[in-house]
């Protein structure tokens, strides 16, 4: 199974310069933060400063799409991370909040020039998202950075 925090780092280009926001859910607190700051330790360490990283957070992972779409809209931004989990439940909530927030961030990416990441965790059971947040299989916030910067290299060759 794929490591999410391993990468080739001669693969990742220079970073320098850009900035980048990250939209965070507040909701499954414990998974989405944990992934916030893997994508910020990974973004500084590519060579992005500190000022240069734009935080809001949203109260859920549906909100994701309304704080990406201000965040693209009202900052100068060279991407922008969606970063969320939704764990699945006895109701059918998990699907139209997965498929409502892919949606729109799928939207969000056709509509602008600004690359939006996806960092949705889409988990059946909490011990999915503790693997995918830190756990044996690394740190989604790890490859969403680097997606962030590859995805924002493209506009400035």
């Amino acid at each position: 199974m794929h490591h999410l925090s391993d990468y080739d780092a001669s693969t990742v280009p220079s970073a320098e310069g850009l900035s980048v926001g990250i939209v965070v859910a507040d909701w499954n607190d414990r998974y989405t933060y944990s992934m916030l700051e893997a994508t910020k330790r990974t973004l500084l360490a590519h060579g992005i400063h500190e000022n240069d990283i734009l935080v809001k957070h949203v109260p859920g992972s549906f909100e994701l799409v309304y704080g990406c779409k201000w965040m693209l809209t009202h900052n100068s931004v060279d991407a922008v991370i969606a970063i969320g989990c939704v764990i699945r439940g006895d109701t059918p909530h998990f699907d139209y909040i997965c498929q409502g927030t892919t949606q729109g961030l799928t939207e969000l990416n056709l509509q602008g020039d600004i690359p939006v990441i996806y960092g949705l965790l889409t988990c059946n059971t909490a011990e999915q998202a503790e693997a995918r947040c830190g756990g044996v299989l690394g740190n989604k916030g790890d490859e969403c950075a680097i997606a962030a910067i590859k995805m924002a290299s493209i506009g400035k060759l």
